[in-house]
């Protein structure tokens, strides 16, 4: 059977440093525009977008327009399912994905810019005109903007083959999104109050935050074409016939199968909500209870460095207290965090210290949730017998915009009820005002962290070790599954195997895992490593793939199906130290590089580093004995280490 390989594009290293360095900008920009979009803008809206000197009707349509900016972002989850699909069927000369970050990225900020106005004063003149356009307005930016943000985080396997290369792009972007992010809030009331004529109170005027929305335009604009021009997509046979995005009803039926992402997924959008609506607040609270609100910029830089520190230790604290307990005290810090805050009153160190308590976990558990729904698809496709890696992994962002959705509903009410409307300071909130917002801000989502601590630990079991039993068992029937659906070729003449890796020779029944010793994975051969590349035996394809990436198996145009599993206990590692060069169901030649591993890190971990190699269908092939003795050094696809003569049938 003839097959086509796929070639690796090769790029300089200027090219990949420079498309880093432009894809970091994009991400910088993006959070940017989010960050101003779903906090800041909710704030202009409820205090200076309407200003008719009748309190009654201001507040209505403060609840319409905050109403209306929920329901519309709840559609569009909805909507983004179609908004994945279009994308995959992108094809033009300039890529798939840029394309949608260049017209969405400039669209959605010259949109979002228009929002920070009246609308030439319609708002006052006619209110339903007014309400029906911002609808239109408001659906159109957010419909660019999801094509914007899939296309732009989607972009990352097409811009490199290389897991490392891919894992280097996506460190740059995390700090581009931390800064964007952070740094709008920084200088979102110093610029607003620059540019008013009059401060009120610290809360600006309507010159003031149209500058600030002017600000966000341009940078919104300039990042975009700054990923437009400094990127580039790898053209290959690789990126072609993409799984398309999934839909929510399909979201939900895999949710209600995997039991494990439907808790983790409860969980975490239990702890969306609670998030979003107090992060939403804290501006409110400098703005309108301390009489600060320049302060929320001091607050803001000392998050992002935090932010920054936090991500940086984050694998230290997960191997030292694992996932599970690390959400427990992740989650009791915030709590405490929103107790000092709830009583700091003016005191800015105590705000400080609360606020920075609450916020600092978030990026921890940002990235355990990540984790454990990352590990489900391993369980989903241990319990279902089906891999639904793009499926399973879609379902965070969904939690998330839905967080910020039914949060920017809330800020609206709550500042309604609090008095915190246009006109309104420090001095002219009520006793009763305080005491309906802190409610909403403090209490409202202690109860929620609490809800979502306790589904976690009653029913979120899947741990590193349980993932750990889960892959292994994958790689043991692996092979029994090839078999069954019928993905492998009978080899009709003898096949000599070489090693994919250099180094001495083991024999199998001597290495320290029971299940590779007693040959449940297939017969076979292991390895020593002496260096941490990995080629193609033979010509094959990919068919088995993990996460983690310390194996992986292949299916060869010989008929040989052969798993490479590196070290002993490695999953553990969860793909630190290890680089992928392929993806599933890609052809590749003898001596293609299908991975590299850094032996120090393994070593580091405590873990045994033997290379194992198994024929998974040793049962179509006869009995066999290395052709080298054990202790001999080999060379990666040089001499062969054993011969496999195929089982003569009648």
């Amino acid at each position: 059977m003839e097959s086509e390989s796929v070639v690796k594009p090769q790029q300089s290293r200027l090219k990949k440093a420079i498309s880093r360095v432009s894809y970091a900008c994009g991400a910088f920009g993006n959070d940017m525009f989010y960050g101003a979009l779903s906090t800041y803008f909710i704030m202009f809206v409820t205090t200076h977008l309407f200003n008719s000197g009748n309190k009654a009707q201001d507040d209505r349509m403060i609840l319409y327009i905050t109403s209306i900016i929920t329901a519309l972002r709840i559609v569009e989850l909805f909507i983004d399912p179609f908004i994945g699909n279009w994308i995959d069927r992108t094809k033009t000369r300039f890529g798939q994905f840029k394309p949608w970050v260049v017209v969405g990225g400039t669209i959605t900020s010259v949109i979002l810019l228009v929002l920070f106005t009246d609308l030439g004063g319609i708002n006052h003149t006619h209110p339903i005109l007014y309400l029906i356009t911002f609808a239109i307005l408001y659906i159109t930016m957010d419909i660019f903007y999801s094509f914007k943000d899939v296309a732009f985080w989607s972009m990352i396997p097409a811009l490199s083959f290389s897991s490392k290369e891919r894992e280097r792009t996506a460190s740059s972007a995390r700090i581009g999104s931390t800064l964007g992010g952070g740094l709008v809030g920084v200088i979102v009331m110093p610029l607003v109050l620059f540019f008013s004529l009059n401060k009120a109170g610290g809360t600006g005027d309507s010159r003031g935050w149209l500058a600030f929305g002017l600000m966000v335009a341009i940078v919104g604009i300039a990042t975009a074409w700054i990923v437009g021009f400094g990127t580039h997509e790898v053209q290959s046979d690789l990126r072609k016939n993409k799984e398309n995005t999934v839909g929510i009803k399909k979201i939900f039926s895999t949710l209600a199968k995997n039991d494990q992402l439907m808790w983790i997924a409860l969980t975490y959008g239990i702890y969306a909500i609670a998030i979003n609506i107090l992060n939403s607040l804290v501006l409110y609270y400098f703005t309108f209870i301390m009489g600060e609100s320049t302060m929320f910029s001091v607050f803001q830089t000392i998050n992002i460095l935090m932010s920054l520190v936090t991500v940086t230790i984050f694998p230290r604290l997960v191997d030292k207290f694992n996932r599970r307990n690390l959400f427990f005290t992740c989650i009791s810090i915030m709590l405490v965090g929103i107790l000092v805050f709830s009583i700091a009153g003016k005191s800015f160190a105590l705000v400080l210290i609360g606020a920075e308590l609450f916020q600092v976990p978030q990026a921890i558990i940002f990235l355990i949730v990540l984790m454990i729904i990352s590990d489900s698809v391993e369980y989903g496709q241990w319990k279902l017998g089906h891999r639904d890696e793009s499926l399973t992994l879609s379902v965070r962002p969904l939690l998330d915009k839905l967080g910020g959705a039914v949060s920017n509903g809330v800020v609206g009410q709550v500042a309604v009820l609090a008095g915190m409307t246009t006109g309104a300071t420090a001095a002219s909130i009520t006793a009763a005002g305080e005491f309906k917002f802190k409610i909403m801000m403090f209490a409202v989502p202690a109860v929620l962290l609490l809800v979502a601590l306790t589904v976690f630990w009653k029913k979120s079991t899947l741990t590193e070790k349980k993932h750990a039993e889960i892959v292994n068992t994958l790689e043991e029937t692996w092979g029994k599954n090839l078999q069954e659906t019928g993905n492998t070729t009978i080899a009709t003449s003898s096949v000599a195997i070489s090693s994919p890796v250099s180094g001495q020779v083991v024999s199998l029944a001597d290495v320290s895992d029971k299940t590779f010793a007693a040959k449940k994975a297939g017969n076979g051969f292991a390895i020593k490593p002496t260096d941490g590349k990995i080629l193609a035996p033979f010509d094959a394809t990919i068919q088995s793939v993990v996460s983690t990436r310390h194996a992986v198996g292949i299916v060869g145009d010989n008929g040989v199906a052969m798993l490479i599993h590196i070290g002993i206990g490695t999953v553990a590692m969860h793909g630190t130290g290890f680089i992928s060069y392929f993806e599933k169901d890609q052809h590749v030649e003898k001596g293609t590089e299908l991975l590299e591993f850094w032996d120090p890190a393994i070593k580091k971990a405590g873990l045994d580093d033997t290379v194992i190699i198994t024929i998974i269908n040793s049962a179509d092939f006869d009995e066999f004995d290395l052709d080298v003795a054990p202790g001999t050094t080999v060379e990666a696809n040089g001499d062969p280490v054993i011969q496999l003569d195929p089982i003569k049938k009648d």
